[in-house]
């Protein structure tokens, strides 16, 4: 291990931006060396927040800050749209990167990404916190032992009663975002399931989206409507609803369904898998259940003790961390982030046409 630190230049202050800045400042083997933000009043804020050096560099260009700073990586939290111009630049610019996801708004753009990564040789990380929580470890480590058998089917979600972040402003502009709970909410949710599957290809998409809540004023009652800014009148051209199917080269498949608005109980994350020697679900308070049967054919349900959940985002950041200064084991690669955003940009083309799409 080495005592060197991370130079890290953070590029997107607010809503996960904070979250980000706030892991690295308790990571001891990080130095926040800059800040970025179209609004310098963000990077004050959270430097007397977080009590970071008060010398710390603000920007409002991130090229100006790359090229001024000596940077070893920079992590990315701005709106979608950005993630692939910021690093493309900071790759061709010899630095590592992290950055929020989604990956890229387009497939196009995650490609020129992971391309500019191979390119320079350089660690390129996208956020996937849902990994590195307790629960999700402990069913990785279970299946890789043989325990589940052949995962052959499952289904993931995240859906909420009134949670629309932003209304009016970037989230919900599809230009800026990519698309609404799909796109937003999706990657968390269906990295999580493939990953426990074992990364298969996917190889074909079904899909459907719908926009009901555009103009429901309902309060919300999701902690997550909060991020985004609110913008009186803006733009609402995005779903707030999708459904799909997705098929992958080994046979297996997966249902999904996310949403910001729609009629149900309460907000909830989950993922429940199939597999031929035992199933399990993953629960979004930390714990999980496998279901299986004994040696003697007896149905046997297990509900084991995973612990505190932990902080997923800061983990990941620290992989990262270890990743670039110690050379550890990654277990994000680029070409994971270019199938997701196939996954997701079919799916929406699915949604307009009435077809299956197959990936290429």
């Amino acid at each position: 291990m080495t005592d060197k630190k991370l130079r890290i230049g953070c590029v997107g202050i607010g809503g996960m931006g904070s979250c980000h800045v706030g892991a690295h400042s308790r990571n001891k083997r990080v130095e926040i060396a800059a800040l970025c933000d179209l609004i310098p009043e963000k990077c004050e804020k959270i430097i007397e927040k977080l009590k970071l050096d008060p010398d710390t560099p603000i920007y409002t260009d991130f090229r100006e800050m790359i090229e001024k700073e000596q940077l070893d990586a920079v992590d990315i939290a701005t709106p979608n749209d950005f993630h692939s111009i910021i690093a493309v630049y900071a790759l061709e610019h010899g630095l590592h990167v992290f950055c929020e996801k989604p990956d890229a708004v387009s497939p196009a753009e995650a490609e020129k990404m992971k391309a500019a990564s191979e390119k320079a040789g350089r660690v390129l990380m996208v956020m996937r916190n849902n990994r590195y929580y307790s629960n999700s470890q402990y069913l990785k480590k279970y299946i890789e032992a043989g325990n589940a058998g052949e995962i052959y089917c499952g289904r993931c979600g995240w859906i909420r009663r009134r949670g629309i972040p932003g209304r009016g402003g970037w989230f919900t502009t599809k230009a800026k975002s990519g698309g609404g709970p799909l796109i937003d909410l999706g990657v968390h949710m269906i990295d999580l399931s493939i990953w426990l599957m074992g990364n298969p290809k996917p190889v074909a998409v079904s899909g459907c989206a719908f926009s009901k809540f555009a103009d429901n004023q309902a309060k919300a009652d999701s902690e997550h409507s909060k991020f985004g800014e609110t913008k009186s009148g803006g733009t609402f051209d995005v779903e707030d609803l999708a459904m799909g199917f997705i098929r992958f080269d080994n046979g297996a498949c997966l249902q999904i369904e996310f949403s910001w608005a729609s009629n149900i109980e309460k907000e909830k994350r989950f993922v429940e898998l199939r597999g031929t020697k035992a199933g399990f679900t993953w629960n979004d308070d930390g714990t999980c259940g496998i279901w299986t049967e004994d040696e003697e054919g007896k149905l046997t349900d297990i509900k084991p003790d995973c612990g505190p959940m932990g902080d997923g985002h800061a983990r990941a950041l620290e992989h990262f961390t270890k990743i670039v200064l110690d050379g550890a084991e990654k277990d994000y690669v680029p070409q994971q982030g270019v199938n997701m955003i196939k996954i997701l940009d079919a799916i929406y083309k699915s949604a307009e046409t009435g077809r299956e799409v197959v990936l290429d």
